[in-house]
């Protein structure tokens, strides 16, 4: 189909996601189904009523986690109305019948994020994984599988030849027959993140290096596309030569014969791109929006629908625009500058229209003295200069004519030996110097920074001068200083509610007995039993030489395995400090090396499907009490993945103390598996702290817990390259924005990680 080169303008939107929309699936001529971080999958069907239009038909809900790949199945005798494929960060590909919309296959095996879903000849699913596996899967069940790349896998398609396709965080694109490789195709740079096919040329690919290729598909490069600011994430082709990439850097761009002919700014990054046959473009946004673009006239929206995407688009801009690390709304206005300055080269950023203007306290002519507009780069953490990556660069306005002049500066730099350097290279005067570093301080949010006695000036060799301030050394480079990771020590839950226990004991007991089940309910004796073992608990100062009788142990399991579920959590809770106790943890040790597993067994009987909410939080308090004895790594570590997963299934039914607590495990596993040098257990740790982290309804503590994870898991595990694989970027810079101070703190640690990514 031939396409003229006319401007792609919005044609409509689909809004019914509730947060970032991942990936879009064209399913025949039936619809369009789109996937969301919000955990579901939206079928579109046309809109009969309004041509060119799509209205909202089938929800499908059935992930845990955010939904990423998808696949279409056309309608058969197994699904007249066409069948949908779906992967998620829980690590499952479903199977949905788009007719009743239920999922009909779940298909469980790979350890990590799915990643890619591509459909055979003979109907086989084929699905990627952050796990480095591919995994072929046949009437739902896994018949065969193998370890594609040494790194994760980001993309997987099929292609006309029959091959297989797949792009990979070691930046590499690989083409399969069956399980053997027959091409490894090596030219990006960075993750290959996104993966196409151009019609009769070959492959096309997305990149974490800024660009697009054409590759043929005997390896060679025959066409580089740069235009991007930030990370490309998808790429797609149309049968007339055009191409379309989304990024990032928030804009869909349009490529004709390698040359980028338009480019279209949306209100978030762009994670996905797909031509309709009709030559439209649909994109998938972080804002939760499903857009198509179109060139033809009458498929153009309406004017006040153009007008509402413009302000939109503007209002995105105006709130994403930072001066100085800081949002340009925040910025004090002029009135400002009415307050007089506390002392002499203080400086403060005003705004002034649609721009920062820096100002400095002159203490002897007591006044504000204005040194220029200060304008950061585009907001996304990732700002470029002279090819070098920075966390800051400032455009600072001189005046008088001046050109403006680039300041650019790093997290843990010296402020001073960046000021005297590019004081220097700019040819300005040194009398400059306390102003700039005062500036630098102020707008990287360093309040509190110190300076190394050791410090020499870089061009002159001798100590930093400070106007106004006796001469002292100052030091070299300084090392940046982690604020919150790694974690060391693990998160206990130490304190507990004796008397309520026992009250509730008793309580349930006395129902038992009216209940006519007279066998399972306690005899004055054994409660009397437990009142005991209550007492060795509250002698906190004996520990060392108190211990337990067996009989104690036998009526508490008694509780645990005979009572009905809904009444065992009072018995869970005198578990989980017993299990704190010396002589207490060696017991249930004991009992573990007996074939006795009671807390697999409470695990089981509090995730079950009518979940209690009291079994849910005492059994991960439990569970994470363990870490506090060298004695149950082990166990804890070969239980690691049935323990997450069983807990994180629950997961849509907690309250803000079980999220805490819940996330306070996950960072405990953290330290445990770094300590262990457990890499395949770090990584499942790493997916259930992200899915944490990245749940935007989640108390404060709860993810703070979780990112602290997460950094740990970067700076001493192993993880790092999945980490970034699973997208971490985008979650440290939300933290960073964070109002809570330590979620931002903890957001920067993990940004100052990724620069040595």
């Amino acid at each position: 189909m031939a396409l003229d080169a006319g401007e792609y303008r919005l044609s409509c939107e689909l809004r019914g996601h509730e947060d970032d929309v991942r990936g879009i699936c064209l399913c025949g001529g039936f619809g369009i189904a789109t996937s969301s971080r919000d955990r579901t999958v939206r079928f579109w069907s046309p809109d009969r009523e309004k041509n060119h239009r799509y209205v909202l038909s089938k929800t499908l809900a059935g992930h845990s986690s955010f939904v990423g790949p998808l696949a279409w199945i056309p309608p058969g005798d197994l699904f007249p109305e066409g069948g949908i494929v779906s992967g998620g960060m829980d690590t499952l590909v479903l199977l949905w019948d788009l007719k009743t919309g239920e999922i009909v296959q779940t298909m469980k095996g790979h350890r990590l994020q799915v990643t890619g879903i591509a459909i055979d000849d003979n109907g086989d699913i084929l699905s990627s994984s952050i796990d480095c596996t591919i995994r072929r899967w046949r009437k739902g069940r896994e018949v065969d599988f193998w370890e594609a790349h040494k790194v994760p896998i980001q993309a997987v398609i099929r292609l006309p030849s029959g091959e297989i396709a797949t792009g990979s965080s070691d930046s590499t694109i690989k083409l399969w027959r069956g399980k053997n490789c027959q091409h490894t195709l090596a030219d990006h740079t960075d993750t290959v993140r996104g993966l196409a096919v151009m019609p009769g040329l070959g492959l096309l690919s997305a990149s974490h290096d800024s660009s697009v290729r054409l590759w043929a598909l005997t390896g060679q490069v025959l066409m580089e596309m740069n235009g991007h600011a930030s990370l490309v994430y998808s790429v797609d082709a149309h049968s007339s030569g055009l191409v379309a990439s989304g990024s990032e850097d928030c804009t869909l761009k349009i490529w004709r014969d390698g040359v980028c002919v338009q480019s279209i700014e949306h209100p978030g990054c762009v994670w996905d791109v797909k031509f309709l046959e009709n030559g439209d473009v649909v994109t998938a946004c972080s804002d939760g929006a499903v857009r198509i673009w179109t060139s033809l006239n009458n498929r153009i929206a309406a004017p006040p629908e153009l007008e509402a995407y413009e302000m939109e688009l503007s209002h995105y801009k105006s709130n994403r625009k930072k001066v100085g690390g800081l949002k340009l709304s925040d910025l004090p206005g002029l009135e400002a500058l009415q307050i007089p300055g506390t002392t002499n080269g203080q400086s403060k950023v005003i705004r002034e229209g649609d721009n920062g203007v820096a100002y400095s306290w002159n203490a002897r002519e007591y006044k504000w003295i204005k040194i220029g507009e200060v304008v950061d780069g585009p907001g996304d953490g990732r700002h470029i200069l002279d090819g070098v990556q920075y966390d800051y660069v400032f455009d600072v306005d001189i005046g008088d004519g001046e050109p403006i002049r680039r300041l650019p500066y790093n997290r843990g730099d010296n402020p001073y030996e960046v000021c005297d350097k590019w004081l220097l290279k700019e040819n300005l005067p040194l009398s400059y110097r306390q102003q700039v570093v005062e500036f630098i301080l102020q707008n990287t949010g360093q309040r509190d920074f110190s300076l190394d006695a050791s410090f020499r000036d870089p061009y002159t060799g001798s100590s930093a001068y400070v106007p106004g301030e006796p001469s002292f050394s100052v030091g070299a480079k300084t090392v940046y200083s982690y604020k919150h990771i790694p974690k060391k020590g693990m998160l206990l839950f130490e304190t507990a509610q004796f008397d309520g226990i026992m009250k509730k004991i008793r309580e349930f007991n006395a129902a038992l007995g009216t209940d006519g089940v007279n066998s399972l309910s306690l005899t004055e004796l054994e409660l009397s039993s437990l009142l005991v073992i209550i007492k060795i608990l509250q002698d906190t100062m004996h520990y060392h030489n108190s211990t337990f009788a067996d009989i104690d142990f036998f009526v508490l399991l008694k509780i645990l395995k005979s009572w009905p579920i809904s009444m065992i959590f009072p018995g869970i809770d005198i578990l989980r400090m017993i299990v704190l106790h010396p002589d207490g943890s060696i017991q249930l040790l004991k009992q573990i090396e007996e074939g006795n597993d009671v807390f697999l067994e409470i695990i089981q009987k509090a995730t079950a499907a009518s979940a209690h909410a009291g079994n849910l939080l005492t059994t991960i308090r439990a569970i994470a009490n363990l870490f506090k004895h060298s004695s149950f790594s082990r166990w804890l570590q070969a239980h690691c993945s049935e323990i997450l997963d069983a807990f994180s299934s629950s997961r849509l039914s907690f309250n803000k103390n079980l999220h805490l607590s819940y996330s306070s495990l996950v960072l405990n596993y953290a330290v445990l598996l770094i300590e262990l040098k457990d890499a395949e257990g770090q990584g499942q740790v790493l997916s259930a702290a992200l899915e944490i982290a990245e749940d935007k309804t989640q108390d404060a503590d709860a993810k703070f817990r979780a990112l602290v994870a997460v950094g740990s898991l970067m700076l001493d595990g192993a993880v790092k390259s999945i980490a970034v694989a699973f997208d971490v970027q985008g979650i440290a810079r939300e933290a960073v924005a964070s109002k809570e101070a330590k979620i931002s703190e903890v957001g920067a640690d993990i940004e100052q990680l990724l620069k040595s990514v």
